[in-house]
């Protein structure tokens, strides 16, 4: 990318409509508060309101497959990811769904639609803080409290445990915000929700690790829902 700044793994073009203040020291925040520079999505689905960015499907507008705001200015390799959400089901089944997606591919420009790891979030109560892997084979690598190590031959085991599932889900606010934390370093993925380790994963897997790539904001497909991200920086690591 022309211009762009090597800041350790992460590639960043300037932006100066980003603010570094109130940020924690090496963090550079990467959403302006304002509006949606230096990110990429569908108009009739992302919008930026009271400050933060906001997804959302409705019954005129729903999401007929699982779409993302993509981060332009940047790819993501070894860093911390630190924000925080809300999330809200507009819908008689409580369903909510969304993500951060990191080191992920762009599968399909035109419809926004990104595949890799991703830092699930969810209204209900299982998902939150799970790592799964977008549109990949590996489906879910790890559900809430695991400790997991993906071996060479793509073979998951499950070596430990960080943190009790019921635990984590008791410390989510619900209709609230919530902060998530992302850390991925070298084959180390770890997630963490208000404070709260959720995951932590090696991915010695050669053949299907992501090293680097994208970062993207999911809006799921299904019932009417709207999520919503601020305070979002990141740290290269």
């Amino acid at each position: 990318m022309l211009g762009a700044l090597l800041l350790g793994a992460i590639c960043v073009l300037p932006l100066a409509t980003v603010s570094a203040a109130d940020v924690e020291p090496g963090f550079q925040s990467i959403f302006n508060g304002n509006d949606l520079t230096g990110w990429d999505g569908n108009p009739n689905l992302w919008s930026v309101k009271d400050g933060a960015i906001r997804g959302q499907t409705t019954v005129e507008h729903p999401a007929k497959g699982n779409t993302f705001l993509i981060w332009t200015n940047g790819t993501t390799a070894d860093f911390e990811l630190r924000s925080s959400f809300r999330i809200t089901p507009n819908n008689d089944k409580g369903f909510a769904n969304s993500g951060f997606q990191y080191r992920s591919k762009i599968l399909d420009a035109t419809n926004w639609v990104v595949g890799g790891y991703q830092a699930d979030m969810e209204a209900g109560p299982t998902y939150t803080g799970i790592l799964y892997e977008e549109r990949m084979t590996r489906g879910i690598m790890a559900t809430r409290g695991e400790k997991v190590l993906w071996d060479k031959d793509g073979k998951k085991q499950v070596t430990g445990s960080v943190g009790n599932s019921a635990e984590i889900q008791a410390a989510i606010k619900k209709g609230d915000w919530n902060d998530y934390v992302v850390i991925a370093k070298g084959n180390q993925l770890q997630h963490f929700v208000n404070g709260r380790q959720t995951v932590d994963v090696t991915d010695e897997c050669e053949a299907k690790a992501a090293k680097s790539g994208v970062l993207a904001l999911q809006l799921h497909a299904g019932q009417s829902m709207t999520v919503e991200f601020k305070n979002i920086r990141i740290k290269p690591l």
